[in-house]
């Protein structure tokens, strides 16, 4: 390679503000977590930098607003039609960056196609509705026209596990209600978020409609506190959406928090060799650090001495190493430090009483499948959100000993119920205190037009295209007077 090509490859990847590629002297360092090569170097938006995106996002606000819905969805068809285009060039960006293996990070460019596609079919129907007012007298020749409105600039903080799709779950709705968006994605895999900022330059959306800021943790203080910025949308740790929140109490802040999510086999489940299959499957995907994965195993009695020795061997099926390789299922977690993290946890249960039935090792950033049994319920694994590749299996003598277990944790995101007793599908759905229950598979499952998102210590608001459109606009209500209906 010349020098010439050697400064090719070293020049910082910039950063978006109003639509207009950006950079500044300062750099970070984008790592690959599997070998910890260099992947890229990214400029930082300097405090001016940030300065001039807000401004531009408030200035782009009403121009924002009054672009016609075919405008809007003619920019979001652009973006899903060239994701598309780009699938095997962004999954290998997001596999560099995150360390998932390239089977997943294909599936979440497909699933980020879909979510602009979806939006942009939202934003030619999102109007509102009529209302009759002559219900009483008083409302006699009356009728209530109820809109929603954008209630402002949205400020989109991304975490690492999804760098794409949870990005465009933000993204996405903002732009499609009229919203101008500015991206804070994770300073650990910020390469997505500004391939997503170049689509959307290739746009027609007014000057200001986005801006991608890859700012370090610390300086996203003027971004959350300015008032210009109406709404945040967060998906990250429980401890920094609690930080938002305090730091921005006016503010309407819609959060996606952690989870512990429950898979409950029923004892009239028959199709074991299934649910071991998809429990062992999605504990460990994205090497457990999704939201949604399967932590905690919750097996009726009587399918216990079947299932359990099913699962392990699932679980031992599994292929890890290079993320790049496509016959590889579990790649690593984000880093070291959070890999030896989930190893102490492990360890620690083991120390308590637990019984590890396989895995329980680490090699750098990758842990093997882990499988627990006999977990006491105060150890971390069993009652906080691991956010690695574990399982916790428990064994209960009823279904409300079941729903019990799955309910105690601070976390309510999902949960999976395999049941085909409809009467069984019913009460799961009333008593487990979670946002989501999914029957006859595990809690993973996420249709990206679905309302999602918990109760509990999993947050506030939901996602999903027409639940997050919602959550970013108002209603208004115009009365008109002397209509005959």
């Amino acid at each position: 390679m010349t020098d010439e090509q050697d400064a090719v490859v070293a020049k910082p990847r910039p950063f978006w503000v109003a639509g207009r590629p950006q950079s500044s002297e300062d750099t970070l360092e984008v790592r690959h977590p599997y070998d910890g090569t260099d992947v890229a170097t990214v400029s930082v938006p300097t405090p001016e930098h940030v300065e001039a995106a807000i401004a531009a996002a408030a200035a782009a606000a009403k121009p924002l607003r009054s672009v016609p819905a075919h405008v809007r969805a003619n920019a979001l068809e652009h973006v899903s039609r060239t994701l598309a285009e780009r699938t095997e060039e962004i999954a290998e960006t997001i596999t560099a960056e995150n360390g998932k293996p390239l089977k997943w990070s294909t599936i979440e460019v497909a699933r980020a196609v879909s979510v602009f596609k979806f939006a942009a079919e939202e934003a030619r129907r999102h109007i509102g509705e009529l209302q009759r007012l002559d219900t009483d007298a008083n409302g006699e020749r009356r009728l209530g026209l109820i809109r929603r409105r954008p209630r402002g600039p949205v400020l989109a903080v991304a975490p690492f596990n999804f760098p794409l799709n949870l990005v465009a779950h933000k993204v996405a709705p903002a732009l499609a209600v009229g919203a101008p968006v500015i991206v804070k994605p994770a300073s650990a895999t910020p390469l997505s978020s500004l391939l997503l900022g170049e689509i959307l330059a290739e746009t027609d959306l007014p000057a200001g409609s986005f801006s991608v800021l890859p700012v370090r943790g610390s300086a996203m203080s003027a971004l959350i506190e300015d008032p210009r910025i109406p709404v945040i949308s967060f998906t990250g740790s429980t401890g920094v959406g609690h930080g938002i929140t305090s730091a921005a109490p006016r503010k309407h802040v819609v959060m996606e928090l952690g989870s512990n999510s429950a898979a409950i086999l029923c004892p009239d489940w028959t199709d074991l060799d299934f649910a071991a299959r998809r429990i062992a499957t999605f504990g460990n995907y994205q090497a457990g650090q999704s939201c949604i994965a399967v932590q905690r195993v919750v097996v009726h009695r009587s399918l216990a001495d079947e299932f359990i020795p099913r699962l392990v061997a699932e679980v031992e099926a599994l292929h890890t190493g290079d993320p790049h390789d496509p016959n590889v299922d579990v790649g690593p977690l984000i880093d070291e430090r959070n890999a030896e993290r989930v190893e102490t946890w492990v360890s620690e249960a083991v120390a308590a009483g637990a019984t590890l039935l396989t895995g329980g090792t680490r090699s750098g950033a990758t842990v093997a499948p882990t499988v627990l049994s006999g977990v006491p319920a105060a150890e971390k694994v069993s009652c906080e959100e691991v956010f690695g590749p574990v399982l916790v299996v428990t064994v209960v003598d009823t279904l409300e000993e079941a729903f019990e277990v799955a309910n105690g944790t601070d976390y309510g995101l999902q949960a999976g119920v395999f049941t085909r007793d409809l009467q069984v599908a019913f009460k799961a759905s009333a008593e487990l205190e979670v946002g989501g229950v999914v029957i006859g598979d595990v809690p993973s499952y996420r249709a990206d037009q679905m309302p999602y998102g918990g109760v509990k210590g999993s947050g506030t608001g939901r996602e999903g295209l027409r639940s997050a459109m919602d959550d970013f606009t108002e209603e208004q209500v115009m009365v008109l007077s002397g209509i005959d209906l």
